[in-house]
């Protein structure tokens, strides 16, 4: 049987068994108001019979004479008289008058009267009124006693008693309507409850997807499961945009305090989170903080009704920061294999010189290679940089550079003491200072050129690189990412992905990467400073390793 059904089950039987009990209590009212009705009927009866100045006046005459009354004489009296028509006006089933011995002056059966009535009277001729359900010759009924005092005096000694009852057939006419009444209110509250109990399962089944509650507690183990067991972040939207869901890799990333039940822009999250989860799609990169994030967002359905939409959150820095490194190094290796086939191409000249026994045009071929030192490279001053590694990136981007238009050259002041320990990093941050900038002085006006200054100062390496574009616009934030879709020319000066990375991969080792000058005037445009600490590996000797002459 579905929990559904069960619930609507024990709902109805709980419904039932609260009406059965409120019907039973409402019966058992209803009976002790009419019995509390009949008895108040003939207490008012018995005083209004007993307050009757004739009444007063006959039992006083009764009760003087010490005999006992003749039953003949009282058929014919006035008292008979009066009790019977206080009965037949009042439906009672009896009014007896009795003196100071309980001796019956009056009674509905004739025959009794002169004969002591049948029940106690000794508390009524004490001078208290009795309201009781008692058992005499009539039957039971409910009956109420009051005494008679003499008439004109201010005794307060009874003489009589006056004694009115009902019988229950007329105490409980009402009775059958009020249980109509009852059975008709418990029939409606039947109904209602079970409307309720209805509507109550119509909302649960839709609120919970039509899944049984042990369904639910198996979706929730799933989930949990799942949440905690992946590496990326998990943040689920209702239609509202109010997070549902949030596993803990999400608010790491995201670095979000008590996200639930709040929209994103409540918890905090960044713009360009903000704008993902907007479009509903897929995103290239996000820079949050000094993370690297990749966001999906999808839409979540079930049975054509849309439950709102989910975000994937996955954390790539490390592997943007290795993509980087690793086409800084494509770069450098191009670079020297370019170089390598160079140095070939001579090397076969040579021998084939030697090889025609044209020694003299040999070494003087070889003295004016060696004068011309290694494969030249678009780039002005690059001698002044003695690590290969460097040269090499150097000439590879000016390569490239070159076919767009632009000119790398070396700053004059460029000081550079030793050898690169840590080629990655630097080749990482170089190489994005040296694209962005690039790109920067392709928007500028010609001559379209771009500057490179290096310093080392122990194993620490300071660089600037400066462009001929059109400087950074006043008020943007160059080291944040660009919106999803936009093109190159928009991702100009940090506004992709590169610079953030440049920045996070020189935090890392206790440098910075910072804007030196914006720039904007006519020829000047931006400068970009970095500093990396630990990059340099300082010569063992005062010979400068970079120099390759004897």
């Amino acid at each position: 049987m579905r929990f559904a059904t069960r619930v609507l089950l024990l709902q109805l039987a709980t419904v039932v068994a609260v009406v059965v009990v409120c019907t039973a209590v409402f019966v058992a009212i209803g009976i002790q108001q009419l019995r509390a009705e009949a008895e108040a009927s003939a207490l008012n009866i018995a005083r209004t019979v007993a307050e009757d100045p004739d009444v007063r006046r006959l039992v006083a005459t009764y009760s003087a004479d010490p005999g006992t009354p003749d039953g003949a004489r009282l058929r014919e009296g006035a008292l008979q008289a009066i009790a019977s028509g206080v009965s037949s006006r009042t439906d009672a089933l009896f009014v007896v008058i009795a003196d100071d011995h309980g001796i019956r002056l009056a009674h509905p059966n004739p025959d009794r009267l002169g004969e002591q009535v049948s029940t106690p009277f000794e508390e009524v001729l004490a001078g208290r009124e009795v309201v009781d359900w008692e058992r005499g010759t009539l039957g039971e009924s409910a009956r109420a006693k009051v005494p008679v005092y003499p008439p004109g005096t201010a005794a307060t000694e009874p003489i009589g008693e006056v004694s009115v009852g009902f019988e229950p057939a007329s105490v409980f006419d009402d009775l059958p309507a009020l249980l109509t009444g009852i059975a008709v209110a418990a029939a409606a509250a039947l109904a209602i409850g079970a409307a309720a109990t209805l509507l109550l399962r119509r909302r649960w089944e839709k609120l919970t997807l039509g899944l049984q509650p042990e369904e639910l507690v198996s979706l929730v183990q799933n989930q949990a499961a799942v949440l905690d067991g992946v590496g990326d972040g998990v943040i689920a939207l209702d239609t509202e945009g109010r997070v549902r869901v949030c596993n803990d890799a999400a608010a790491r990333m995201l670095s979000l305090a008590h996200p639930l039940g709040r929209s994103l822009a409540e918890a905090g999250v960044p713009a360009d989170v903000l704008r993902s989860a907007r479009d509903g799609s897929a995103r290239g990169g996000a820079v949050v903080g000094d993370r690297v994030l990749y966001l999906d967002a999808h839409p979540v359905a079930r049975d054509g009704r849309t439950l709102g939409e989910v975000l994937i959150v996955r954390d790539r820095t490390d592997l943007v920061a290795l993509a980087e490194r690793l086409e800084s190094v494509r770069a450098m290796t191009g670079a020297m294999r370019v170089q390598r086939h160079e140095f070939a191409n001579r090397l076969h000249v040579a021998l084939g010189l030697l090889d025609a026994d044209r020694v003299a045009d040999a070494r003087e071929f070889l003295a004016e290679q060696l004068g011309r030192g290694p494969v030249a490279y678009p780039v002005e001053r690059l001698g002044l940089i003695g690590d290969p590694f460097l040269q090499s990136v150097l000439g590879a981007k000016a390569l490239e550079a070159g076919e767009r238009g632009v000119s790398v050259s070396v700053a004059e002041d460029t000081f550079l003491h030793g050898t690169l320990a840590e080629v990655e990093d630097v080749v990482a941050v170089l190489g994005n200072l040296l694209d962005n900038a690039v790109s920067a002085a392709v928007r500028g006006e010609a001559p379209r050129a771009v500057e490179i200054a290096l310093l080392s100062a122990g194993d620490e390496l300071v660089m600037t690189v400066s462009d001929s574009g059109p400087g950074i616009p006043l008020g943007t934030d160059v080291f944040q990412p660009a919106p999803s879709g936009g093109d190159d020319a928009d991702r100009i000066h940090g506004l992709g992905v590169g610079l953030p990375l440049s920045r996070e991969l020189a935090r890392r080792r206790g440098g910075d990467v910072w804007v030196v000058s914006p720039g904007g005037g006519p020829g000047s445009g931006a400068v970009f400073g970095a500093r990396l600490p630990g990059v340099m590996a300082c010569p063992v000797s005062g010979v400068d390793e970079g120099d390759d002459r004897p």
